[in-house]
């Protein structure tokens, strides 16, 4: 089967100067070169005037072929090929301008069979046409080719008119597609909040049918799929709201459907699991952590609530980001995050309910600093989700304001340059060894911590002779109680 053809130029500023190139480069050696996927969509649908994304080929040369073509480039011109998925056919070539390298990925027409595991094929093997290598794609939208020279679009399976039509519909049959991939039903749902489109019915109704194909796909390739959804989607929600539609949501983050239909207070217009959703929502997508934080930071509400009416305690949540901060940690390990991503989401659940007041005393915001060891990047993603937060919560309150006097406080608390950490003291382990003749030991930790806390009441005793007043105060009372 021919694809069929649309005139049509993508690149009305322009070809680019490396697409240019590299399409020359196989068309004088008479080998076909096609642009394919999310870079065909998205000049479709962006145009070319802010291109900030990547771009793939498909060929009809072969992985050997390809490298050949480059074997020689790079000695003059910065140009070289990577073997990255050469099994699979797949070449990188690495074009660098100035101090930059930018990938291109080139791929051999390929078909793949005896999809066993739910995610991999078992058989890889060089197609002879475009539209063979086409039909094995997922979506009908990533499954265009644009002939760059010949300004045609090959579109064999409607991608265009789905594309206008903001439909998001498998290349042929949806539960075949599914169950060669288990990822695929998941990129369904990124993809779709991320585009704001729709899911094709027939291709929403095979997901939950695919249930156990999605559920052989590993926990590093579902994070992946989720930090996109954060970074991508103006609304993470819809996809959140279509995993949970489908059965996907329950297989890695169960824990967000406690919150499902559980109430809240008149401070809440929706329920826990929405809120979180909301919030999320709420939270500047250049930051996913920050974000992911917000879909999460309420999460322990629906086991607090639980545990306070079943003690009489009433509709309250008490100690919910003590259980959040635990249940975050265990959702996040599952999901195979780094340990430095699980520290800051936990430490943003647990701190977001801070409750400030203008009674605070200024000892009282550098103890609340000291919470973080007054790390600015941090402080700014916390009242990020403490914003998203209020938003997320439908109800109108003076909380904006109060944060701004927050803010502006704790910037003039910041700028006078006081001591907010151990480090930050006129003094050290070492001076307090020496002057009190003592050995390493506990005792030394302790007194340091006991130094900064009267600090942080009261900045002018950071000098060495009065800490060290402080430090013989300290041993005195230890022997004391001791």
């Amino acid at each position: 089967m021919k694809p069929e053809s649309i005139k049509i130029d993508l690149f009305p500023s322009g070809i680019p100067e490396d697409i240019a190139y590299i399409v020359k480069k196989f068309t004088d050696s008479n080998y076909e070169i096609f642009l394919v996927g999310g870079a065909v969509r998205n000049l479709i649908t962006y145009g070319d005037k802010n291109i900030d994304w990547d771009f793939d080929f498909t060929t009809s040369a072969t992985p050997d072929e390809v490298i050949s073509l480059f074997k020689n480039e790079g000695k003059k011109s910065k140009i070289f090929t990577v073997p990255t998925g050469i099994q699979h056919g797949t070449v990188s070539l690495v074009i660098k301008h100035g101090d930059k390298y930018v990938n291109y990925e080139i791929t051999t027409y390929r078909i793949e069979r005896n999809y066993e595991d739910g995610r991999h094929p078992k058989e890889v093997k060089f197609a002879t046409s475009l539209y063979e290598d086409l039909s094995r794609r997922d979506f009908t939208i990533n499954a265009m080719a644009y002939d760059v020279f010949g300004r045609c679009l090959l579109d064999p399976f409607g991608g265009l008119k789905d594309l206008k039509n903001r439909l998001i519909r498998t290349v042929g049959n949806p539960l075949e597609r599914f169950n060669e991939d288990g990822l695929r039903p998941i990129r369904a749902c990124r993809i779709a909040a991320q585009l704001n489109f729709e899911i094709d019915k027939d291709t929403f109704n095979a997901i939950p049918i695919a249930l156990d194909v999605v559920k052989k796909v590993s926990m590093e390739r579902i994070k992946d799929e989720l930090m996109k959804l954060l970074s991508k989607a103006d609304k993470p929600s819809k996809g959140i709201e279509l995993m949970r539609d489908s059965g996907i949501l329950e297989i890695f983050m169960p824990e967000l459907l406690e919150g499902y239909k559980v109430e809240q207070n008149e401070f809440h217009r929706y329920d826990i699991y929405y809120h979180n959703l909301y919030t999320c929502d709420a939270i500047p997508k250049s930051k996913p952590l920050v974000r992911l934080a917000g879909l999460l930071h309420d999460i322990g509400k629906a086991r607090a609530k639980k545990y306070a009416l079943e003690h009489g305690i009433g509709n309250v949540f008490y100690n919910h980001e003590v259980i959040g901060e635990r249940m975050a940690e265990k959702i996040l390990k599952r999901l195979k995050f780094s340990n430095a991503e699980i520290t800051t989401v936990k430490m943003l659940i647990r701190l977001h309910m801070f409750y400030y007041t203008d009674e605070w005393t200024d000892g009282a915001v550098r103890r609340f600093l000291r919470k973080f060891d007054g790390d600015l990047k941090f402080l700014e993603d916390l009242f990020d989700l403490r914003k998203g937060d209020r938003i997320g919560s439908g109800m109108k309150n003076r909380e904006a304001e109060i944060l701004e006097k927050f803010n502006k406080r704790i910037q003039k608390v910041i700028e006078e340059d006081n001591a907010l950490k151990v480090t930050d003291l006129d003094i050290d382990g070492y001076d307090i060894m020496n002057y009190f003749n003592l050995k390493p030991s506990r005792i030394i930790g302790e007194m340091l911590e006991f130094m900064l806390q009267k600090v942080l009441d009261d900045p002018s005793l950071n000098k060495k002779e009065e800490l060290l007043k402080i430090g013989k105060a300290f041993l005195e009372e230890r022997k004391n109680s001791n």
